[in-house]
C-alpha cells in the first residue's frame, strides 16, 4: 500500500512568517492537529502541532497574534512521498516519534500528511480473514507503530532493570 492510498488531503499549510494565531484557526477549521510551514516557494520546511502552539504561548507569553509560526515550529522535520510504501513511512515514524509527517512532492510542496491515525484506519478497514496482500498493513504493524511513537521519552532515557 503506497502513502498516497491514505494520506489525508487536501493539504493546509502555513507561511514561516504567519502567526501563530493565523495557524491556529486553520487547525480549528479543518480539524487538524498539525500543519507544514512553507518558505516562500510553497516548500515545506518545518511542522506545527497545536502543541507547539500551546508551549510557545506559555512560554513566550503573548498572544498568538503576536507570535509568528518561526517562534514555534519544529526544528526536527521528517517526510515522505506520495510513492513510498505504508511500510517505509510507519518506520520513518516509529524511529522518530512522531505521530504525523507532511507526504511531500519530489520538489518539497506538500500534498497531504500522514498521521497515526490514517495508518490505523488503513490497518482496520483491512478483514482480519481477508488474505494479507504484500502491499497492506496488518493491524500488529499499525500497533508497533504506535507504541513506538507513543513511547514516553523520559521511558527511553530512564536506566532498565534487569
Amino acid at each position: 500500500m503506497l502513502v498516497k492510498q491514505i494520506m489525508s488531503q487536501p493539504v493546509v499549510a502555513c507561511r514561516v512568517d504567519d502567526s501563530l494565531q493565523k495557524a491556529a484557526q486553520l487547525m480549528w477549521e479543518h480539524d487538524f492537529g498539525v500543519v507544514p510551514i512553507t518558505d516562500a516557494d510553497g516548500r515545506a520546511v518545518a511542522m506545527l502541532t497545536d502543541r507547539d502552539i500551546c508551549m510557545a504561548a506559555l512560554t513566550q507569553g503573548k498572544p498568538l497574534a503576536q507570535l509568528s509560526v518561526r517562534t514555534a515550529m519544529s526544528h526536527d522535520f521528517y517526510a515522505c512521498t506520495p510513492e513510498d510504501t505504508l511500510e517505509q513511512a510507519a518506520q520513518l515514524m516509529r524511529e522518530h516519534q512522531v505521530r504525523r509527517i507532511p507526504v511531500l512532492r519530489k520538489d518539497g510542496h506538500p500534498v497531504g500528511v500522514l498521521s497515526l491515525n490514517d495508518i490505523s484506519l488503513a490497518a482496520t478497514r483491512q478483514h482480519p480473514a481477508a488474505p494479507k496482500s504484500s502491499d497492506s498493513i496488518s493491524v500488529n504493524k499499525a500497533a508497533q507503530t504506535f507504541a513506538a511513537v507513543c513511547v514516553h521519552r523520559f521511558e527511553l532515557a530512564r536506566p532498565q532493570l534487569s
